[in-house]
């Protein structure tokens, strides 16, 4: 078994399968996906919007903000899942490249010369 960051391929199988038996694969396009990314980023910013940090990070209090919290979560996920799968971007491979070039460009303290 692989050890992944991120193994995104049963989720992209099963929303590519979701997509395939509705007719939607040809507006699974780069650009659509990622305007709809953008539309759902929107609608999770909306749910802070006037939050203070503090009822921020008590949302789970809250059972029907805490849903609604996970389904944009969710709807974000999908497409961005989605978004790679389109552009060929492994995520997993992406994930840790990135997390090495945020370790050079921002070293621990203990690191640091």
């Amino acid at each position: 078994m692989a050890d992944y960051l991120v193994d995104a391929a049963p989720l992209s199988a099963a929303l590519e399968t979701f997509a395939g038996e509705r007719g939607w694969e040809p507006y699974l396009t780069a650009r659509n996906l990622m305007l709809a990314l953008t539309g759902e980023v929107g609608e999770l910013a909306e749910i802070f919007q006037w939050m203070s940090d503090e009822e921020a990070a008590n949302l789970s209090a809250d059972p029907e903000t805490f849903a609604h919290l996970q389904e944009e979560i969710a709807d974000v996920l999908f497409y961005l899942v989605q978004l790679a799968r389109v552009t060929g971007v492994d995520l997993d491979l992406a994930s840790r490249d990135k997390i090495r070039k945020n370790a050079r460009k921002y070293p621990a303290p203990s690191q640091e010369a």
